[in-house]
């Protein structure tokens, strides 16, 4: 386990995830038509690991390379599939691991109409991972999808949840300014990560969310449509990894788009 959580962590106990496992739900053309480009462009520009989908990481281990990679083995609806909050197992550890996974990825989704379900899945991937010495992220967001309700004290509390369910790490979303966020990393007791969002913000606004999180404890991010839609995703992922691991400023960041 301690292996693999060193090829995701750098040894100054940060990260810098590339997301792209959206594709078994949500449209991602035309940005990822070219999906092993994109993959080699953050490899060479300072990404420590790849969140995937098991067809990414069957079809892509040239473009990976060494990266490390952290599959997903649950899925929701896709955009064409009934709406609604629900989660179904994809995949068993073993099989990604079997791809040569370094870790794996499910949601958590307290409060939601299907938290019983979504739960009862999280438990299960993470006794998977204990027997098979595999980190599980555990991506935990109250309610659900909507945003809406993601409220601070809601994001601190589920972040809590993964962690006493016996996730290694917590994926969630920047509860919007350091003493919140302080507050969630505090009572949180395993490295916590925060997701991107739907992507096409402004690259300082993003720049200055990661740099707060880190500030007020986090452990790095695990970032997708906002680098992989960007006209020049090498240079959104050297701004990145200036911010997670050189504790670079905002200012000094934003100078990889010039």
């Amino acid at each position: 386990m301690k292996t693999r959580m060193n090829r995701i962590f750098r040894e100054d106990g940060r990260t810098f995830i590339l997301a792209m496992d959206h594709g078994t739900g949500l449209e991602v053309l035309p940005a990822l038509n070219n999906t092993g480009a994109i993959i080699k462009e953050a490899r060479e520009n300072g990404v420590d690991a790849l969140i995937c989908t098991y067809g990414i990481q069957k079809n892509y281990s040239k473009e990976i390379g060494k990266v490390a990679t952290i599959v997903r083995v649950d899925g929701g609806p896709t955009n064409l599939g009934p709406e609604g909050v629900y989660t179904r197992d994809l995949l068993e550890v073993k099989e990604a691991l079997r791809l040569g996974a370094d870790g794996v990825v499910c949601m958590g989704f307290p409060g939601s109409p299907d938290e019983v379900n979504s739960m009862k899945q999280l438990e299960s991937f993470i006794a998977q991972g204990e027997e098979w010495n595999v980190p599980v992220v555990a991506e935990m967001l109250p309610m659900g999808w909507n945003g809406s309700e993601w409220s601070p004290e809601r994001l601190t509390f589920v972040s809590r949840v993964g962690a006493e369910y016996g996730a290694d790490i917590v994926k969630t979303q920047y509860t919007g300014d350091k003493e919140s966020f302080k507050k969630l990393v505090d009572g949180c007791y395993v490295p916590v990560v925060i997701l991107g969002g739907p992507g096409g913000g402004a690259e300082r606004e993003l720049l200055t969310a990661i740099r707060d999180s880190l500030d007020a404890g986090g452990s790095g991010v695990a970032i997708g449509r906002s680098i992989w839609k960007h006209e020049n995703p090498g240079a959104y992922c050297r701004a990145i990894a200036k911010v997670v691991h050189e504790d670079a400023s905002v200012d000094e960041a934003m100078k990889e788009f010039e």
